[in-house]
């Protein structure tokens, strides 16, 4: 069988991390497990130092600050001995078979996904299972978990990503890895997958490749982050929030998916947002919504320059360049009208969609959405831009 390189960043996660490597070490193949330990204080260097296991890899972090998802899973995949990789993270834990049901599948250009089984701390979706095996390690039981696993497996392939995935190294590395906009952590996955998606790559999930999924002790329930068990830490709120933003300033839109979370990649047009009668806070609603904004900023002239002083940051974008006074020569291919007096509830549900509307419109001209003026004067399209890093 190929070996598969499982890389595993990892940070005041020991306690999950030990089942993880206990998991993938009772594969009947001896794959190569690669740590990256990022600045933990757990003792999770310390145990890795006292693996007497050639075949895993480490990378520490000495801190004290940490690097993050971002930059530690692309240091590990390129650090990969293996031609194949597996993206897991040290809250998982593999089920039997589970190298063999995914290497079954795979393919150059295709993902293969793990199917996750969860307890409940995460609503239920059409994509994973839930069950609980236990929310925290000392209620967990492998062999339980290894007998009743195998009678949730079925023969079931979908079409949709999410970690574990799996694929060619060559394949990842294609893209450039992930996109430091997203650093430390958060949205990092749904940007990448929309990358994936628009390179052609196919989506493939098994439903007898399980792993247990704790979820979300990286960061989100992390409890040496100030979380727990389904209580989300400030860190992450911090970073989800942020990089939210940061989604959207990049793609034009928020994160859509089927329900089987297969991406879906509206069209990435060239907007600029006409705002007049703008506040404070419209300007910190609307900013990652288009890529130029036309500012009126009536008795307040400063409004610009202090968000920008408090925005910026929190993204690696210019917003120096992203934010005009209202009179400046409106050069954008897309002119949105918005007027902060009569901005409504509605009028964000289409601005939330407006890439649809406008692919959906399919002319040049210019038409009224509610209270929103719309002014197509020309529909290229640039999200194959941003495949690439």
């Amino acid at each position: 069988m190929n070996k598969i390189t499982f890389v595993i960043p990892s940070r005041n996660n020991l306690e999950f991390l030990q089942l993880a490597y206990e998991s993938i070490r009772n594969l009947n193949t001896t794959h190569e497990i690669l740590v990256l330990n990022d600045a933990s204080t757990d003792g999770t260097q310390e145990w890795i130092n006292n693996q007497q296991d050639e075949d895993l890899i480490v990378y520490h972090n000495p801190g004290p600050e940490r690097i993050g998802i971002v930059g530690m899973f692309d240091k590990g995949i390129e650090m990969a001995r293996t031609d194949i990789i597996m993206a897991f993270h040290s809250d998982m834990v593999a089920c039997k078979d589970f190298d063999i049901n995914i290497l079954k599948h795979l393919e150059k250009g295709k993902v293969i996904t793990g199917t996750r089984v969860e307890p409940p701390l995460h609503p239920d979706g059409p994509e994973k299972i839930l069950r609980n095996f236990g929310i925290e390690v000392d209620e967990f039981n492998m062999e339980e978990w290894y007998e009743k696993s195998n009678l949730l497996k079925n023969e079931r392939v979908t079409e949709g990503i999410f970690a574990p995935w799996c694929m060619y190294k060559e394949d990842f590395l294609a893209i450039g890895g992930h996109d430091e906009l997203f650093a430390p952590q958060s949205k990092e996955d749904s940007d990448l997958f929309n990358r994936f998606h628009l390179k052609g790559y196919k989506f493939i999930q098994p439903w007898d490749a399980l792993v247990y999924h704790f979820t979300s002790r990286g960061s989100r329930f992390n409890k040496h982050s100030g979380g727990a068990a389904g209580k989300n830490s400030d860190e992450w709120l911090q970073t989800t929030t942020k990089n939210g933003r940061n989604f959207i300033r990049k793609w034009g839109h928020f994160i859509k998916h089927t329900p089987l979370m297969k991406p879906i990649v509206p069209p990435k047009y060239n907007i600029g947002l006409i705002i007049k009668n703008c506040n404070d806070s419209l300007l910190h609603a609307l900013e990652p919504w288009g890529d130029i904004l036309y500012i009126d900023e009536g008795n307040t002239p400063s409004m610009i320059d202090n968000y920008i002083i408090l925005e910026s940051p929190n993204t690696d974008y210019d917003l120096y360049s992203r934010l005009r006074p209202y009179d400046n020569e409106k050069n954008c291919e897309i002119l949105v009208e918005i007027d902060g007096k009569i901005f409504n509830e509605e009028d964000w549900k289409i601005l939330m969609q407006l890439s649809e509307i406008i692919k959906d419109s399919g002319s040049i001209g210019k038409f009224q959405l509610n209270n929103i003026i719309v002014e197509i004067i020309q529909m290229n399209e640039y999200q194959n831009t941003l495949i690439d890093l």
